[in-house]
């Protein structure tokens, strides 16, 4: 049983590093809850552990000390297979850089996770999320035929390729002009609000930040602010 009925639950999750004999805690007793079909934002500074905490939510890593449940799974207590599982079934990731593979077209790029996962009707699934993104008529064409806003949504098509529930956005729009991010932003709304997706975003814009629903800032491996944002703020 975990310990609420939250999608991701973390009490005093701590993440200490070793460099040489100085112990240092990027992530230093986080409490976090977050609710199915919630849009929440993540910011600090650089070096303020919101990387190592993304990494926690998306199951790259574990907990040094602490519980981090994930839809009632006990994430601390699962092997490699296990949290391989997890980030390929549950989790959608979506990178400032795209990570795209450049000799790959849009339809490859986003059937990769299929694969990977051994689902079948792969072209299916992977054409669906194309459109869901409104990129139907870009399926043959490879990343460098493309503008830096569609190669993001290629991007956030592939991470929905695998049905997630929880969509992992690091600087989604860092990369982008002014028009883009309007567009990625706006569809990153869309799919919190008519796919029920969960969404946690890391940046450092505030304006951007000011999008989601709920921002969490946090500061030397500590939450030190949590608060809802009012609609039209």
């Amino acid at each position: 049983m975990g310990l609420s009925n939250s999608l991701i639950h973390l009490r005093q999750v701590k993440k200490l590093y070793s460099i040489g004999e100085i112990e240092v805690a990027a992530l230093d007793g986080v409490d976090l809850e977050i609710q199915s079909g919630e849009f929440i934002s993540i910011t600090g500074p650089s070096g303020s552990g919101k990387s190592t905490l993304m990494n926690m939510l998306g199951c790259l890593d574990v907990p040094t000390t602490g519980e981090f449940y994930l839809d009632g799974n006990d994430v601390s207590k699962l092997s490699d297979g296990g949290l391989a599982k997890i980030r390929n079934q549950m989790i959608g990731f979506v990178f400032q850089t795209y990570n795209l593979l450049p000799k790959l077209t849009a339809l490859q790029n986003v059937e990769l996770p299929l694969v990977y996962g051994n689902v079948s009707r792969r072209k299916e699934n992977a054409l669906n999320a194309l459109e869901l993104v409104g990129l139907g008529d870009r399926v043959k064409h490879l990343p460098t035929e493309l503008s830096g806003g569609q190669q993001q949504r290629v991007g956030i098509a592939r991470a929905l390729a695998t049905n997630p529930s929880i969509l992992l956005a690091d600087e989604p729009t860092g990369n982008l002009d002014s028009s883009s991010t309007e567009e990625i932003m706006k569809l990153i709304e869309e799919l919190n609000q008519t796919q029920n997706i969960t969404v946690v975003l890391v940046t450092h814009e505030n304006e951007i930040a000011e999008r989601a629903k709920r921002s969490v800032h946090i500061v030397d491996g500590k939450i030190v602010n949590d608060v809802l944002i009012e609609a039209g703020t």
